[in-house]
């Protein structure tokens, strides 16, 4: 099969090619749904930038890998950009790999290991429990980032992990919802044997409730599409499963979003179901990306420190490269941003 272009991605959306380059480097002058249909067919097709396609065809002693679970989740936007940044500061070359849904990350790092002679790997999304029997089989210093770790698994010494305390920063956002006011409040989230962060943040939501004796309702718990349909936490995503909610007439006055992408369709379902945000359904994301703050109304968040991460990442992969670090698990604080897409029932 042939190489896929930058030129190919521009003729499939049928933009130009200086329009994909935008939508890769996240320049601001772009409509944000022509940035989501290009990363939506980068995503399909496998396309991998600028110099990262030419480091994976060549056998580099000096590359690490950047495996990116979610390619077309905004979140990950500024994140990659700090990564690579920081990368080359190093003198050292990045190989971006996009793993699908479907796929084990682990698996695809040791097909990509035999490929190429990498110094190390850094994951970004996907799951954050994995065989301690084949994580020894990678022979490359490598760093789980974004993908959150149950509180008991933090003690491994097997692994690194990069990410904010996903349960206790869906506890923090719940908990305002509720001191606003809101007691049936919806969380749109991943499927129940989901092992990525959507269940850590699905833990965080149910401890908010039962912390102030509030049952949890499965009707209110609305899991994700799954499948090759469906990218994981697209705004399709939290548009489908809204609307399905919505049809299901049950009452709620606020809806929790395990994702800002999520959140922004779950917004589009409401207002054509004719409800107002927030003066119907008060709405809230988790992330903190940029187009939440650009979104109508202004998206509630729990915003991570993406660069922050980004940038602590790679210090810790090549502090284990060097041999002066060892695997740890670093948490990182979340911040609540209270803006215009959620209201207090109190007033």
């Amino acid at each position: 099969m042939a190489e896929i272009t930058i030129k190919d991605i521009a003729r499939e959306c049928g933009v130009g090619v200086s329009t994909v380059s935008r939508a890769l480097n996240n320049h601001p002058d772009i409509n944000p749904a022509t940035r989501e249909k290009i990363m939506a067919v980068i995503a399909e097709t496998g396309f991998v930038p600028n110099n990262s396609a030419r480091n994976l065809k060549r056998v580099d002693a000096k590359s690490v890998a950047v495996l990116i679970k979610g390619i077309t989740n905004p979140f990950f936007t500024d994140m990659i950009q700090t990564i690579e940044e920081e990368v080359e500061k190093r003198g050292y070359s990045l190989v971006l790999h996009h793993v699908e849904s479907r796929e084990d990350e682990v698996d695809v790092a040791l097909e990509l290991v035999k490929e190429k002679r990498l110094q190390g790997i850094i994951f970004l999304g996907g799951e954050f429990q994995h065989s301690e029997q084949k994580l020894s089989m990678l022979n490359v210093p490598f760093v789980f980032s974004t993908a959150g770790a149950e509180p008991e698994n933090l003690k491994e010494n097997s692994y690194s992990s990069i990410s904010v305390d996903d349960v206790a920063e869906a506890h923090k956002i719940i908990d305002y919802l509720l001191d606003n006011g809101h007691k049936r409040i919806a969380i749109i989230t991943a499927q129940s044997e989901d092992l990525s962060v959507g269940r850590l943040r699905l833990n965080g939501y149910k401890n908010a409730l039962e912390d102030r004796g509030i049952e949890v309702e499965e009707d209110l718990v609305c899991s994700l599409r799954s499948g090759e349909e469906y990218e994981q936490f697209s705004m399709e995503n939290g548009y489908v499963v809204t609307k399905e909610l919505l049809a299901r007439k049950t009452e709620f006055t606020a809806i929790f979003a395990i994702s800002d992408a999520l959140a922004i369709g779950a917004c589009r379902a409401l207002r054509e179901a004719g409800l107002r945000i927030p003066e119907d359904v008060s709405v809230a994301g988790y992330d903190g990306i940029t187009l939440g703050d650009y979104f109508y109304p202004r998206l509630t968040t729990i915003k991570q420190p993406t660069r922050t991460m980004a940038r602590e990442t790679v210090s810790l992969l090549f502090g284990i490269i060097s041999g002066k670090k060892k695997h740890q698990h670093l948490l990182f604080p979340g911040e609540l941003v209270i803006r215009e897409s959620t209201r207090s029932r109190n007033r």
